[in-house]
């Protein structure tokens, strides 16, 4: 898989899939625990199962800190730190209904996560260039190769062709990408679409709907999986 970069690679978790029955990835979650809770109860997860995230757990939603309690209280769950996660950090945004101390927590999340063969960051990786010269904020922040593209196609995992197989949220998909080195999880949960995860054993995908209308978003920044090359 190769080295990361030496920023990076402090903030690297390595875990080891075998020492857990089921293994999920989940999508962006964004402050909705009822969704979350929802998805959890449908894959009947349990202490011996492994729950991974790929970030942004926070922000948006209607209740970011109790997510995070969720996850930060739960020895089977982890997650990257994302975008959102990261603008907490730095000041550029805040929220009253977090502590001292779930900072704290945000801040000790890894920007990447190695699970068996599988790499689990926020953004993506270029496939333009090694996973050693990878910085943080192109971990969480890669989407569209066009220079300031944005949601501008060609998106990253059109061209990436592996290994290792990344998992990844940041960009909002009207349904999940999935291909042979890429699987793209953020379906749009707390814009009113869905919230997605992916079984590492079985290879299935499982989501539940958001009961909710969700915070508006442009059609333009919700990629159509489907027109995809």
């Amino acid at each position: 898989m190769g080295r990361f970069h030496p920023d990076v690679e402090p903030h690297h978790l390595d875990i080891d899939l075998d020492e857990y029955d089921r293994a999920y990835v989940v999508g962006d979650v964004h402050g909705c625990p009822e969704p979350l809770d929802r998805l959890l109860s449908r894959l009947e997860v349990t202490d011996d199962d492994l729950v991974a995230f790929v970030g942004d757990l926070v922000r948006k939603g209607p209740d970011s800190a109790s997510v995070v309690e969720r996850v930060r209280n739960a020895d089977n769950m982890f997650s990257v730190r994302g975008n959102n996660e990261e603008k907490l950090l730095r000041g550029e945004k805040s929220l009253a209904s977090l502590s001292g101390d779930d900072l704290a927590w945000i801040e000790s999340l890894p920007v990447a996560i190695t699970v068996g063969e599988n790499l689990i960051v926020h953004g993506g990786v270029d496939p333009r260039k090694p996973l050693a010269e990878h910085t943080i904020d192109d971990l969480q922040n890669t989407r569209s190769l066009a220079p300031g593209g944005s949601y501008d196609p060609p998106y990253w995992y059109e061209e990436y062709a592996g290994p290792p197989r990344v998992f990844f949220g940041h960009t909002v998909l009207d349904e999940p990408v999935r291909s042979e080195w890429a699987v793209g999880l953020d379906t749009g949960c707390v814009y009113g679409g869905a919230l997605t995860a992916y079984d590492l054993r079985a290879e299935t995908v499982t989501a539940v709907p958001a009961l909710r209308d969700g915070v508006g978003r442009s059609d333009a920044k919700i990629v159509d999986v489907a027109e995809l090359s």
